[in-house]
């Protein structure tokens, strides 16, 4: 059948017309410019997925056409390896690629698409033709031609695709490469490839990222996802029942921390006691593993060593006394210069082999393993210390409502923020990018580190001038939780002030919240009613007994 192309639609033998909007009417049939790509996009799919004649069918009717036919011309070409026929299509398909075309790249592809295929069959004299009559004639890439170069010397086709990272001469090469020269052309010539399909994980991430209780490692996809509904996860798979209460603790319990590696937990209490609990994930239980006595002020604050199995323990106010344990040994070792010190706070370097104590007097130390102090900084009264990745920078919150960094090794310190009221805790994300601050009467603050700006004031939480710790959490720590002087448990997703949740059982103060590193699902606080609470999804609530 005669084709006739206007206005980029076929007329196959059909009634056509185009308004002055850029609608095209086949057959009675209005499309507009969107309706047209949308036709386009459906119909690469079909064809993708070896619907041909279904295709055909569509563009027929719709009066649309898939790619232009030089586009079209040009890739069958190249999955069938005809290089100067490809090549030919290249100076066809000029006029239609504007000024900014990027021919001298596609035609660099083809070529070295060409060498590397008469490498793999032997053809040595005509890939050095290539080479040397072809691709250095160019002058394009020169670094890459000298590295095509050294290919030569491959003594077999497993090392030519082990050097080259190329899948060798068929399909699949071809269609990558094709893929590479598609993104070149304009959409209007050739749809990039698998657009529907790439519209369409688009979307299902967007959903993910819009769901409030999103709180999985399995990534959403187009293979274990329903398009037929919007993506929800049920509010009943987040940590927000009460899966298990412990009261081990014989008086408030200050402070809790998950080890790095999700298979501990450590709780510190006012009853002189940080006690080591098991972690069983598929539970989200809790087990005693052992009780770490002696610390004559209580213990009212814990750091983790990145290796899981060392601890660093300081009481509250004005204790003098910090111990560093190692918790399967329970070897300890007492860190203090003087009973005038007062250490509150503590921080692990990234790579575990120091740490900083620091306090409200103004001591601030730098210690080895052993306890020796290694450095110190006088007359900065910390309340709140973390060492950044960079191994260097130590992050301190002081009595004047600003957080400073630290470099030990230089002696210098730089401004990163300030609160117009006191910081009572904070700690920092993963990525070292984001800071979650406890400030006093104004609540849970979020601050970006590098752009040094206040992103969310978050919404709900009571906090006057207790010392309550909050954390993030989740998968990729989408999520914020902390304490409440009402006694509540508060969660945030990062992107929004209103909470989430707001879990109820506690009956005094929520003094620290923590979320377990590995298993999102867990999240555990305690409170000066001197228990600790285990939060969990719906089915890890205990069974009613008789119930198997």
């Amino acid at each position: 059948m005669q084709q006739q192309v206007s206005n980029g639609v076929i007329e196959n033998g059909a009634s056509c017309s185009t308004n002055g909007h850029g609608d095209t009417t086949i057959n009675g049939v209005s499309l507009n410019p969107s309706a047209q790509e949308i036709v386009r996009i459906i119909g690469q799919y079909l064809n993708n997925e070896g619907l041909s004649r279904t295709c055909e069918a569509l563009m027929t009717e719709s009066g649309c056409r898939l790619d232009h036919p030089a586009a079209t011309k040009f890739k069958q070409h190249v999955m069938d390896g005809d290089w100067s026929k490809a090549d030919h299509d290249l100076q066809e398909l000029k006029p239609l690629l504007g000024q900014n075309n990027h021919i001298m790249d596609m035609k660099f592809l083809l070529l070295e698409q060409k060498y590397l295929e008469y490498l793999e069959d032997g053809r040595v004299l005509e890939a050095l033709h290539v080479l040397r009559n072809e691709l250095t004639p160019l002058q394009h890439n020169t670094s890459r031609v000298h590295q095509l170069s050294s290919f030569m010397m491959c003594s077999s086709i497993e090392e030519l695709h082990e050097r080259t990272q190329w899948k060798g001469k068929g399909e699949e090469s071809r269609r990558t490469l094709m893929e590479k020269l598609q993104s070149f052309l304009p959409p209007n010539v050739m749809l990039p490839p698998s657009r529907l399909c790439n519209l369409l994980t688009q979307a299902l991430e967007l959903q993910a990222l819009r769901c409030t209780h999103h709180n999985t490692k399995e990534t959403i996809s187009l293979m274990n996802t329903s398009l037929l509904v919007d993506h929800c996860c049920s509010k009943d798979n987040f940590p927000v029942h009460t899966v298990q209460v412990l009261n081990d603790h014989c008086d408030e319990v200050w402070y809790c921390e998950f080890s790095p590696d999700g298979t501990k937990l450590a709780t510190g209490s006012k009853d002189t006691n940080v006690i080591i609990w098991d972690v069983n994930p598929e539970t989200c239980r809790l087990t005693l593993y052992k009780i770490l006595e002696g610390h004559n002020y209580g213990a009212a604050y814990i750091s983790w060593n990145p290796d899981s199995k060392h601890l660093i323990a300081c009481g509250p106010e004005e204790s003098p006394e910090v111990w560093l344990w190692d918790i399967e040994t329970e070897k300890f070792l007492k860190v203090s210069q003087s009973p005038e010190d007062a250490l509150t706070c503590c921080a692990w370097n990234k790579d575990g082999s120091k740490f900083v104590v620091g306090g409200a007097r103004g001591h601030f130390y730098q210690c080895d393993m052993e306890g020796t102090v290694l450095d110190s900084w006088e007359g900065v009264r910390v309340n709140g210390l973390w060492c950044r990745k960079d191994g260097k920078t130590v992050l301190a919150s002081d009595s004047h409502h600003r957080i400073r960094g630290y470099v030990f090794e230089d002696l210098l310190d730089h401004h990163i923020l300030k609160e117009d009221y006191p910081i009572m805790t904070f700690t920092v994300d993963k990525n070292d990018r984001l800071a979650l601050l406890n400030v006093a009467t104004q609540g849970v603050h979020l601050w970006d580190l590098n752009d040094k700006c206040l992103v969310r004031r978050f919404q709900g939480v009571t906090q006057g001038h207790f010392t309550i710790h909050s954390t993030f959490g989740g998968c990729n720590q989408d999520f914020i939780a902390s304490g409440s002087e009402d006694t509540q448990v508060y969660i945030w997703h990062i992107r929004n002030e209103l909470p989430i949740a707001t879990l109820q059982g506690h009956t005094r103060t929520v003094n620290c919240v923590a979320w377990n590193p590995i298993h999102p699902q867990m999240l555990v606080s305690v409170s000066d009613d001197c228990s600790i609470r285990v939060w969990g999804p719906k089915d890890k609530l205990p069974k009613p007994s008789g119930v198997s």
